[in-house]
């Protein structure tokens, strides 16, 4: 695994000699955690590895030490199986200076092959042109042929470019590159048809379409197979209204990621794909803050920001 450490280290989290390497993991992926601190090594970086206490779902706090760890890093590789990304330490950690690289559920097949080693550099125009027209849209709407019709303000939206870089303090996930943003809350109207993978909480690629019904910018109905029945049934354990908060609208655009795997980071970042977030949006650009955050995305959208057709049936129609 060692070529795909040294992307991560080298290209993806640009680090430098000195530099303080913080490495949050769990027992699952301390494979991972070694190859990427042997990676730190080499470049003359100071890695630790840190394993918080164990979290129940994704995106639940990791506990304070983990969280004062994060904060003191100059950079951050997040190789854990549940997720961290959308967490208030990983929003602390980013405002303290920290480059923050999440890499929730990677498995030893993705440092090897796929998403990885594709040219982040030469797609990081087009993500950033995405994020571009969702800062300055008014509104954006989505269908597909499973049946999606969604519609969401973006006024006073910032986009989002995560293209795989971190060049200064940030965050971005990997090897999903994607164009993403928090819309403007409680706009998003209509029906989002999940065919494709909802790549959180053991759930993975979708079996029969997932239905979400969303009014005024939240989640009030999820209907369909058993995969919906179960996702249903775990929100409303949470005992959370926020948990049902529509807080992300997202681009795929890694064009080596092509297939729905069930690796989390793979298939939102298959190429030409859309997907919605749920729950929190703070790490986004929005203000909410659930008790989890989760993913579903569908095949073959055709996308509008205003007047402009961006995608059509998962083709990409936007110059770089």
């Amino acid at each position: 695994m060692k070529r795909g450490a040294e992307v991560l280290v080298r290209t993806c989290a640009n680090v430098q000699p000195a530099e303080e390497v913080v490495i949050v993991t769990d027992p699952e992926r301390m494979t991972i955690a070694r190859a990427v601190a042997d990676a730190a090594l080499e470049v003359g970086a100071i890695p630790s590895i840190v394993i918080p206490p164990e979290r129940s779902i994704d995106n639940e706090e990791p506990g304070s030490a983990a969280a004062a760890a994060l904060s003191a890093a100059d950079v951050a590789f997040l190789p854990v199986t549940l997720a961290l990304a959308h967490t208030r330490a990983v929003r602390e950690a980013i405002g303290a200076g920290a480059r923050v690289l999440s890499m929730t559920a990677f498995t030893e097949r993705m440092m090897r092959e796929g998403g990885l080693f594709t040219d982040f550099r030469a797609r990081k125009p087009l993500c950033d042109g995405l994020a571009a027209r969702l800062t300055a849209g008014e509104h954006l709407r989505v269908t597909n042929p499973a049946g999606t019709d969604l519609t969401m303000s973006l006024e006073g939206v910032t986009g989002n470019s995560h293209a795989c870089l971190l060049d200064g303090p940030g965050f971005s996930a990997v090897p999903n590159i994607e164009a993403n943003c928090a819309p403007a809350q409680g706009t998003a109207e209509g029906v989002f048809v999940c065919d494709g993978s909802i790549p959180y909480y053991g759930v993975g690629p979708i079996r029969d379409p997932v239905t979400f019904r969303i009014s005024k910018g939240f989640v009030t109905d999820i209907v369909g197979g058993d995969q919906a029945a179960f996702l249903a049934d775990l929100l409303a354990r949470q005992d959370d209204p926020w948990v049902y908060n529509l807080a992300q609208f997202a681009f795929g655009l890694n064009p080596a990621c092509t297939e729905f795997t069930g690796e989390m980071l793979n298939d939102e970042g298959v190429n030409g794909t859309v997907h919605i977030g749920i729950g929190t949006s703070a790490n986004l650009g929005g203000a909410v803050s659930a008790k989890t955050h989760f993913d579903a995305v569908t095949r073959a959208p055709t996308v509008w920001i205003g007047e402009e057709l961006v995608l059509s049936n998962g083709a990409i129609l936007v110059a770089p």
